[in-house]
């Protein structure tokens, strides 16, 4: 695994943000799937509206808030609520953690390198 270049790590610790190597973030995301989904998860996606699911699916693979909404035939603004809302709904700090019980739950496989 190769260190990450000081020029994008400032910017990230300066927001406060965390930064992983992606070699990392795709082993994490592998342990997560390779785990059989906890009961409660499935339960807290039911709690989503249909295009807030659609909206968490397509986050799950990293597209922008704006990607989004040309995905979903939707304007910017929709598509950045329906992430929030989502967030709100599973008590997701970040878009890490709203997109990781779409893994554990099958809404998302990850794609093949």
């Amino acid at each position: 695994m190769g260190a990450i270049p000081p020029v994008r790590a400032l910017p990230v610790l300066i927001r406060s943000d965390a930064l992983l190597a992606p070699a990392l973030t795709r082993k994490l995301i592998d342990r997560y799937v390779a785990q059989p989904p906890p009961a409660r998860i499935g339960s807290a996606l039911e709690e989503l509206t249909s295009r807030e699911r659609e909206a968490v699916a397509l986050a799950a693979h990293g597209p922008s808030n704006d990607e989004i909404a040309d995905r979903l035939i939707i304007g910017p603004a929709t598509a950045r609520t329906h992430i929030n809302r989502a967030m709100a709904k599973l008590h997701a700090r970040d878009r890490a953690q709203l997109v990781v019980p779409a893994y554990e739950s099958g809404l998302v496989t990850p794609r093949s390198s």
